[in-house]
């Protein structure tokens, strides 16, 4: 039902983009329209992982610059039978993370060494089981490709409404039909792309509560972020509004215009997977069977750190 509804709002965002493109410019607007469409979604869909990655400014690391960290995603990626992804950090105090590429075979996850240094082992698990939750469900290139088709619609209704805002005499409807439509359209594209992205958090909560074992641990770490995420300022998502809807935790917005479902739904959702007979009974991937070994920090690390996991090494 989730995969139907994705389909069916892409299809009315692709729809509402074809619609403005005729309002401004007949058939050969429509057409124009979708061919710009296509060409942003064939870029992206090479290029988006790079975009992203460079955009935060990500550094990547591997089992030596952040053993810990990097043994912790690498034991749940088998967990969730995925290719093991670019792991990345970024050095910001603002605890978030996000998972992006194509696919599986091509995908990557980052997250903050603020989130880092903010939860415990068990919840840094519970937020990365998230963001390969988005991997397993090739959450990344459909989110890519909703922000790609609201983000033209949005550059297309721009172009209108100064293109055609002086034309008074034009075969294809009066001006205030224009105004309506580029009004309108980049409005209605906001409601399609949260709807969208909304439906995708669902869907990596529950994956992500699967692979780590621990729903509860995901909620904890829900509960911990999401206040402090919109308290600590997030360069590149205000300079970049669309990319509020990669993160975990939505950030500097009200829940009526958020890109995600309101944190505390989400903690009861969990929750409920966590006392309920529907999740799997699996260990949590921080006590998991013989076969994945966790991955402790030496014990004098352990007494002097209040985070499980600090890729920075701090005093």
């Amino acid at each position: 039902m989730s995969g139907m509804k994705t389909v069916m709002l892409l299809s009315a965002l692709t729809a509402l983009f074809m619609a403005l493109g005729y309002t401004l410019g007949g058939g050969g607007g429509a057409v124009i329209a979708l061919l710009v469409a296509a060409g942003m979604n064939l870029l992206t869909f090479w290029n988006a992982d790079r975009i992203v990655l460079s955009m935060h400014h990500a550094r990547e690391v591997d089992a030596r610059s952040a053993p810990e960290f990097y043994s912790l995603v690498a034991d749940l990626a088998r967990r969730a039978d995925l290719p093991m992804p670019r792991v990345y950090l970024i050095d910001e105090p603002h605890p978030n993370a996000f998972a992006t590429g194509r696919d599986p075979k091509h995908a990557a996850v980052a997250a903050t060494t603020g989130l880092l240094s903010m939860l415990s082992r068990d919840e840094v698990a519970g937020v990365m089981a998230h963001e390969l939750g988005h991997v397993r469900n090739r959450d990344t290139l459909i989110m890519t490709m909703v922000a790609t088709i609201a983000g033209a619609i949005s550059m297309l209704a721009n172009f209108g409404l100064f293109f055609r805002g002086g034309n008074h005499d034009n075969g294809h409807g009066n001006v205030a039909a224009t105004l309506l439509a580029v009004i309108v359209a980049p409005f209605a594209a906001m409601i399609v792309q949260m709807a969208i992205s909304r439906t995708r958090e669902y869907g990596a909560d529950r994956a992500g509560a699967e692979i780590s074992g621990n729903p509860r641990a995901l909620a904890s770490a829900l509960a911990k972020i999401s206040g402090r995420a919109e308290a600590i300022p997030n360069p590149v998502a205000e300079r970049n509004p669309a990319a509020a809807q990669l993160y975990i935790v939505p950030v500097h917005v009200s829940e009526l215009f958020s890109t995600h479902p309101a944190t505390e739904k989400r903690i009861t959702a969990l929750e409920e997977m966590a006392g309920g007979p529907s999740l799997p009974r699996r260990a949590s991937a921080l006590s998991p069977p013989a076969q994945f070994p966790a991955v402790q920090p030496p014990a004098a690390t352990r007494a002097r750190r209040s985070s499980a996991l600090d890729p920075l090494r701090r005093d």
